[in-house]
This record gives structure tokens, C-alpha cells and sequence, in this order.
């Protein structure tokens, strides 16, 4: 039998006539059923292939009662480096583990938005939802909402530790300050993300942690806004004093803007002052100098996340919460501080 694409899609009884079984055998290898032969199942699957024949997700539902379909709730800011890493994990993760996959965006950061946003998912009929979404009010709705479906968090605050996954931050942080106080940096400066995230309290709270540690003084924070330019205009409170040796920054792009300060104020990287960034964005190793800088495994961590909802949905046994230890990646914007 030969079929042409181009006069119509191929349908389930085509399938079934090219695989020569019925089109109840062919649902049953949609859905799953276990009691098909692997040599029956896998001529099904062949048919399917070179048919390109791809199954009505609306209808599985209807028969399985069952989407499949797991629903990412993420802010505006999807945007930056670590939410877009962290959705396409997810998205990777439940492509492997055999579920699709809802992002629905906050369009803005209010209790009418979030649960707009919620409602959104839900009319998916998704099954579980991971929030990539890290503010107070975000995880606080729904914690009040009381779900129906399970959910996770990704680097959620300590409140929602039960349902939280994460890169540890913190420890992020205080690698990279304990790297610039063991080049001998005394005046630390610290550009922080919004702290209306936990990644910043978080990383914020590292950097004092490590600093205080060292029995060194904790300056104030300069609170950007994870962009470049609200690194740059942070950098110019502290770029021409010289006691200011090192900087870290809450993410890369943050890390660029404090670059682009240096220059202007005739501060050389790292003779000058030497900057970490967090993040370790692919253009990090790029930066002239190339950025120091921590490195996050998104891709673990999604995976995690997925792991962690389908065992939830499906009764398995659900993984141990665990928080992911970053790494440190030295580049040549550090070095021991000037005499």
C-alpha cells in the first residue's frame, strides 16, 4: 500500500491495513497496552513511521482519560538565560518520558495574572505543573490554590522546600566569593539580581555568608535587574574607587554591564578588578576577558523536575528532593588583587 501525504493524513485504519492488524491493535499500541506482542508492536510502530501518521491527542484523552500533557507556568522574564535553560530541559526531559508540554506566561506578576495564567494550564488538562516562576507571590498563589494536579518548583524559597528542586545558589555563591577572597580581594562588591527572586536571596545571602566568614566587612547590595545595563549602571556607584577590587554579579549579563563600566572608568579586567558572573551563559567564555563564572546543569535539573511529577502521576516511587551542587568555571576575569 502506498499512501499520499499530500491528498490526506494518514489515518488509524491506514495504519492498520499496512501494518495488517486491526485498528484496535493499533489503539492499543497508542495507548500503551501491555499485552501486545513486541513483533505485533513494533509493526504498528513501523506503519506509523514510514506513514508518518501521527495520533489525535484530543482523542487519546477522550479514551484514555488521560493528556499526557505536563504544564510549565513561567514569568515574563522567560526570556532570560536561566528560565529559557530550564524550560528546554523540561521540554526535553517529557519528550523522553513520553508526555507533551503546556508553558503558559504570567503576563503580569498579580494575583489576577498568575491565576489566569493557571487557568490556562489547567483547560489543558495537564497532568502536573513545574513553576519556573521563583518569586514570593508567584509560589505563595499557589500554594492558597490548592491544586488538583501535583507541581514542583524550581529554586523555590525555603517555605516550599516539599515541592522544591534546585541548583543550590547559595553554595554557587560562595564558591565564587571564596575564589575571589583566596586571590586576596578584600573590597567585594555584590550586584544582585531583583530580590524579589530567591535566586538572589539566595545568592545574595552566599556571598555575605562567605564574606562574613573571612571576617570580612559585607558592603551594601546593588540591586539590578539581571540586564546588562542595570549592571553597568550599578557598576558606575563603585568602578572608580579603588578599593573596590573584585565584583560579583548575580548572572553574566549583569557581569557584561560591569565590563562595560570598567572601560569607561580605565579599570583593566582582571588586573584592576576582577569580576565572577553566575550563569556561565554561552557567550561567558567569549567575554574579552573570558568570564569567571558558575555553572548551573539545567539539564539535570529538568530532568529531575520531570522525573519527580510523572512518578507523582503515574504512583512510583517519587525521587529523594535534592539540590544540585554548581561549579565554579575559572576564567581569566579573575586574578590576585593588586598590591
Amino acid at each position: 500500500m502506498t499512501h499520499d501525504p499530500a491528498a490526506r493524513a494518514a489515518s488509524i485504519r491506514d495504519v492498520a491495513q499496512l501494518a495488517g492488524v486491526s485498528h484496535q491493535t493499533v489503539s492499543r499500541v497508542i495507548n500503551g497496552h501491555p499485552s501486545l506482542r513486541e513483533s505485533t508492536r513494533q509493526r504498528v510502530l513501523d506503519a506509523m513511521e514510514q506513514l508518518q501518521y501521527r495520533p489525535n491527542r484530543a482523542a487519546r484523552a477522550l479514551v484514555t482519560a488521560r493528556s499526557r500533557t505536563l504544564g510549565v507556568l513561567s514569568t515574563t522574564a522567560a526570556a532570560l538565560y536561566g528560565p529559557v535553560s530550564s524550560i528546554n530541559a523540561v521540554q526535553g526531559a517529557a519528550r523522553e518520558a513520553g508526555y507533551y508540554l503546556a508553558v503558559a506566561q504570567i503576563p503580569e506578576l498579580t494575583d489576577a495574572g498568575i491565576a489566569a495564567a493557571l487557568d490556562h494550564l489547567l483547560a489543558q488538562a495537564v497532568e502536573g505543573i513545574i513553576v519556573i516562576a521563583p518569586q514570593e507571590l508567584v509560589l505563595a498563589h499557589i500554594s492558597s490554590a490548592r491544586l488538583a494536579v501535583p507541581y514542583v518548583t524550581l529554586q523555590g524559597g525555603p517555605e516550599y522546600v516539599a515541592r522544591e528542586l534546585t541548583v543550590d545558589q547559595a553554595a554557587g555563591a560562595r564558591a565564587a566569593t571564596a575564589h575571589l577572597i583566596g586571590l586576596g580581594h578584600r573590597g567585594i562588591v555584590h550586584v544582585t539580581g531583583p530580590l524579589a527572586w530567591f535566586e538572589a536571596q539566595a545568592r545574595a545571602a552566599g556571598y555575605a555568608g562567605e564574606l562574613e566568614a573571612a571576617g570580612l566587612p559585607v558592603p551594601a547590595l546593588l540591586e539590578g535587574d539581571w540586564s546588562a545595563e542595570s549592571g553597568y549602571r550599578a557598576a558606575q556607584s563603585f568602578v572608580r574607587d579603588a578599593g573596590t577590587t573584585a565584583v560579583f554579579a548575580s548572572n553574566d549579563q549583569m557581569a557584561l554591564g560591569v565590563y562595560h563600566a570598567a572601560r569607561e572608568a580605565g579599570r583593566r579586567i582582571p588586573e584592576d578588578l576582577s569580576v565572577v558572573g553566575f550563569d556561565d551563559i554561552p557567550e561567558a567564555a567569549h567575554f574579552w576577558p573570558p568570564l569567571t563564572t558558575v555553572l548551573q546543569d539545567f539539564t539535570e535539573l529538568g530532568r529531575r523536575s520531570v522525573d519527580r511529577l510523572v512518578a507523582e502521576i503515574e504512583g512510583g516511587e517519587e525521587p529523594v528532593p535534592a539540590s544540585l551542587l554548581p561549579e565554579l568555571v575559572v576564567r581569566d576575569s579573575t586574578a590576585p588583587a593588586p598590591a
